[in-house]
């Protein structure tokens, strides 16, 4: 990051109202303030995140509350199995006028610079599919003719874990276009009890704006200009290739467990949550520590695990420690 004192003053006003639009929204989501981070390390990074936990845990709550903060208009779309992709999208409509029939474009929920999508794994694959243009390019086409998201845009979605009924995984293609992927989980006793406090009485915590739209891209912008050091860049380059059972150091547990190794999508997602991670932290370069915070987020959902890892019970933070050390070995 350039380190004129005029960029440097500016950079730490934003970076002390994103602190306190964090302090907020710990404030009206109680519990989940590791959740809260690591969701505003994603959007400051211009990625889209994806929030996994049972309901009833405050998950559209804290999106709706973070919209507000960011001064993001926001749109939530309940996915369900009878949604169409046109319900998200947008619809050529008919429009009469002056005895002229033509026809128009109707925007859907997705033209919004927050869209909540809301327990997204309950609607088909299908209509699942129509976010994927919108998510990578910021665009949604219908009938021929692209028309272009606002700036910035971000797709926060909510899923229900898996196993409970009526729900559909979500592919991998889609799953890649998450930056992150969070795991919202039971508060502890001491969290329960003020929960209930506050949601029981006659004055429910709300947030207003703290940052402004031109405010969080200009803080994206400034994220992207935090220095990364090459022998960083080349421990995720490894960490990448340790996930792959076929790459030439894939280890013993690896071949056995996993299917498919993470992309090169995930090792963009690990830097620049790193430099967010970075910025937030008031340093103009990444450290290791701040690459360590970004890495099981990025992958959990990237690495596709096989069937022998889901009878032994293994996941992804269970290799995590042993890709983290065959990195570091080869980084050196």
């Amino acid at each position: 990051m350039t380190q004129a004192p005029e960029l440097k003053q500016r950079a730490m006003q934003l970076v002390q109202k994103v602190a306190a639009l964090q302090a907020s929204l710990a404030g009206q989501i109680i519990g989940q303030e590791r959740v809260i981070r690591d969701l505003m390390i994603g959007i400051l990074a211009g990625g889209h995140v994806l929030l996994e936990g049972l309901p009833g845990l405050g998950k559209t709550l804290l999106v709706r509350a973070l919209a507000r903060g960011l001064g993001l208009e926001f749109a939530r779309v309940q996915f369900t199995p009878d949604l169409m992709p046109a319900d998200v999208t947008g619809t050529l409509v008919v429009d009469e006028s002056a005895g002229q029939r033509t026809f128009r474009f109707q925007r859907g929920p997705i033209f919004a610079g927050l869209v909540l999508a809301d327990e997204i794994n309950r609607a088909t694959p299908k209509t699942q599919s129509a976010t994927l243009e919108a998510m990578q390019e910021g665009s949604v086409t219908v009938a021929g003719t692209s028309h272009r998201l606002p700036e910035p845009f971000h797709v926060v979605a909510t899923q229900n874990p898996i196993e409970l009924e009526g729900t559909y995984p979500l592919p991998e293609a889609q799953l890649d276009r998450f930056l992150f992927k969070l795991e919202v989980a039971q508060p502890p006793v001491d969290a329960i009890v003020r929960i209930l406090e506050t949601t029981t009485s006659d004055s429910l915590p709300t947030g207003a704006a703290t940052l402004s739209a031109a405010e969080l891209r200009e803080l994206q912008l400034l994220v992207r200009q935090v220095l990364c050091a090459s022998h960083l860049l080349r421990f995720v380059a490894e960490l990448l290739h340790a996930t792959h059972p076929h790459s030439a150091s894939a280890s013993a547990a690896t071949k056995q467990f996993v299917r498919y190794g993470a992309s090169v999508r995930a090792g963009q997602a690990i830097v620049l949550a790193a430099k967010a991670h970075a910025l937030l932290g008031g340093r103009a370069a990444v450290a290791s520590a701040d690459l360590e915070n970004c890495l099981l987020p990025a992958l959990r959902h990237r690495v596709v695990l096989g069937f022998a890892a889901e009878a032994e019970r293994v996941d992804v933070t269970t290799l995590l420690e042993e890709w983290t050390s065959q990195a570091q070995r080869q980084a050196r």
